[in-house]
């Protein structure tokens, strides 16, 4: 089960004015799951995304990023997103490509709009044609189904080796105006951030301009979605929607504005709050770690270091035995490939002062940092003692039950 993260409630996921849900059980992977997912977004709605830079991106991957830029082109708003779990359509070249566009054909003659008008998701088994027919043919029941109020099904939905759906709300009150989002995410295993690494989608009623929300939405994925990292792979077919419907009273028309700010804050929160559960809800996860590298010269060096640390199996695999083997972390600092004076490092362990200027903290004692490997959640703090920059990742360990989970993957 997902470390220290509790089902979602449905009566607490709260409707968004301009979004509405509809599921179908099309027997894509398995009889009697939910595996489609339709969402139709209002006229009035922008939408952005950011995707995999996995070069073997999937079909539906490539298929949403030139619906979205055609969207732009053209002035026609995108109509609805549908998404299927229990088959990635990835590595299935021009076949690939054809029966994701066949699927978005046919939601387009449901709904009355035009194919590019939709954005086609998958996830699930790579390297298998797409059962375009079972999708085509659960389309009536998801659109029947379409109603306002249905972001639990929705992340039920989406799930594939996760143990729960990871679903969350937010209200807040920015320029006078109430906003309401809601959002919804699934991943398990193959998570590492190379712009957003998971499936992601978030809907928001504000008004919010197409350029602003291809802002907004890089740097929402920035501070969220490429923050968490499970076993270092970058998936195929790894997206971030985000929705601004424009249904509700604000309205953002720059980024320079003190309602972008507020907006962003919001957004950004909802969405660490949807990446942490995924990583809290890791394939045969144990505990959640968090891994902060301060004082160094650039955000992009202090991740770096994060990233090998949370990278590293001897590392994940110590935390899982809680075994307090903290030279493995430095090993990984190490490696990162970030040129360090290591006799200024200093590293902690929740409160425990583990390294003092690149060796043994001659205060340290084993049992102390027993103490924090035994807990479920964890941080790793390092301070590099060369500037003022900082990142922090999320990561977990590294179990036994990973592995079966992946050796049994297909079957």
């Amino acid at each position: 089960m997902a470390v220290n993260s509790p089902l979602p409630v449905a009566s607490a996921l709260k409707p968004v004015a301009g979004v509405d849900i509809g599921f179908a059980e099309a027997g894509i992977k398995k009889p009697n799951r939910k595996d489609v997912l339709v969402l139709k977004v209002a006229p009035t709605a922008t939408v952005a995304g950011v995707f995999t830079l996995n070069r073997f991106c999937a079909a539906p991957v490539q298929i949403a990023k030139a619906h979205l830029a055609a969207a732009r082109e053209s002035g026609k708003p995108i109509a609805a997103l549908l998404i299927n779990t229990g088959n990635a359509n990835a590595g299935t070249g021009e076949l690939g490509l054809s029966l994701a566009n066949e699927t978005c054909a046919a939601l387009a003659a449901q709904l009355g709009c035009e194919p590019s008008q939709i954005l086609p998701f998958s996830t699930g088994v790579i390297l298998e044609p797409l059962p375009a027919a079972k999708v085509i043919a659960g389309l009536p029941q998801a659109i029947a189904g379409l109603k306002a109020d249905n972001w639990y099904n929705a992340a039920e939905a989406i799930m594939t080796t996760d143990t729960q759906p990871k679903a969350g709300s937010r209200t807040v009150t920015i320029g006078g105006h109430t906003v309401t989002m809601s959002g919804i995410s699934k991943g398990a295993g193959m998570i590492k951030p190379n712009m957003a690494t998971m499936l992601g989608y978030l809907a928001l009623d504000a008004k919010v301009a197409q350029p602003v929300l291809d802002v907004l939405v890089k740097q929402v994925a920035d501070q969220s979605f490429n923050c968490i990292t499970i076993d270092g792979d970058t998936s195929t077919n790894d997206s971030f929607i985000l929705i601004a419907t424009g249904a509700g009273a604000l309205e953002v028309n720059s980024v320079d504005s003190p309602e972008y700010a507020e907006l962003a804050a919001a957004v950004t929160e909802l969405s660490l709050f949807l990446a942490q559960a995924i990583v809290r809800d890791g394939e045969g996860a144990t505990k959640f770690i968090t891994i902060t590298v301060e004082e160094g010269g650039s955000v992009e060096e202090c991740r770096k270091i994060a990233y090998s640390i949370g990278h590293s199996p001897l590392v994940k695999t110590a935390f899982f035995a809680s075994d307090p083997n903290l030279g493995r972390i430095l090993a990984a600092i190490g490696y990162a490939g970030v040129d360090l004076d290591v006799g200024k490092l200093n590293l902690y362990l929740d409160d425990v002062w583990v390294a003092k200027n690149g060796g043994r903290n001659p205060d340290y004692k084993e049992e102390d940092g027993q103490r924090v490997m035994k807990q479920s959640e964890i941080t790793v703090r390092v301070k590099l003692a060369r500037g003022a920059a900082a990142a922090t990742v999320y990561t977990c360990d590294l179990s036994h039950d990973y592995v079966s989970i992946n050796a049994d993957y297909r079957s």
